[in-house]
């Protein structure tokens, strides 16, 4: 896709209707209509590897702030990179109630760090969400995080450097030879997302799911042997009575 910016300062899109986006004010996935560009002459004199446009939300009317970076200079054009970068983000969603206290706050603020484009602090904060996890299920706990992070492998065909990255994330310590959280980029950050998501809603969310529809089920059953037992003695007591 051609992007590019001439000398009347107008941004030039061979795909415009094509550019969309979950919008990070309204959440909707929806079209984005360019609203202000920098000016051709002042990107000319300054030469930035990186421009930063303003884009429309055609859902809700929102500024959406994107970065793009720069191919090249040019007499009558600035040519720019079809890829771009949300400088905000959309708020990640999570269903916490069933997650343990102190993983559910180091998991929150991860989100925060995603969502702010922190990504060495969303890997920190992943890491020790996930010690809690382990502190609170002891060793048996621990080996089932990795039986499962193993499945989600092979399951999303994650390759070999990824993975080994997303491992050293979660289950890296202070002990280890190289004891830092390493840093991430954004595939790799959205990568880990996805990971962290599913390894905590296999480990809380689904079991508690599954744990309270059975205390509802149970219920609703109880209360339907009641009141058969107390259907069955109103007849009882009629057919004395008559």
């Amino acid at each position: 896709m051609s992007l590019y910016i001439d000398t009347s300062d107008r941004l030039h899109q061979e795909q415009a209707t094509s550019l969309a986006l979950t919008c990070p004010h309204c959440l909707v996935h929806s079209h984005l209509t360019a609203q202000a560009t920098p000016r051709f002459s002042d990107l000319s004199a300054s030469r930035p590897k990186q421009v930063g446009l303003v884009f429309r939300c055609d859902a809700c009317n929102s500024p959406v702030f994107l970065r793009f970076n720069v191919r090249s200079y040019g007499p009558a054009r600035i040519e720019l990179s079809p890829r771009f970068t949300e400088i905000e983000r959309p708020k990640e969603k999570f269903s916490f109630t069933y997650l343990p206290e102190e993983v559910e706050i180091m998991f929150r603020e991860a989100l925060l760090c995603y969502s702010h484009g922190a990504f060495n602090g969303f890997a920190t904060l992943c890491r020790r969400a996930m010690q809690a996890v382990f502190a609170s299920g002891g060793e048996a706990g621990r080996l089932r995080v990795y039986d499962e992070l193993n499945e989600v492998r092979d399951m999303a065909q994650v390759d070999v450097a990824s993975f080994a990255l997303i491992k050293r994330v979660i289950f890296g310590t202070d002990a280890d030879p190289a004891p830092g959280v390493p840093s991430l980029d954004d595939d790799q950050a959205g990568l880990l997302l996805e990971v962290m998501k599913d390894l905590l809603y296999q480990t809380y969310v689904r079991r508690g799911r599954l744990q309270q529809a059975m205390v509802v089920r149970r219920f609703f059953s109880d209360e339907a042997g009641r009141s058969a037992d107390s259907l069955s003695k109103s007849l009882e007591s009629s057919r004395i009575e008559g």
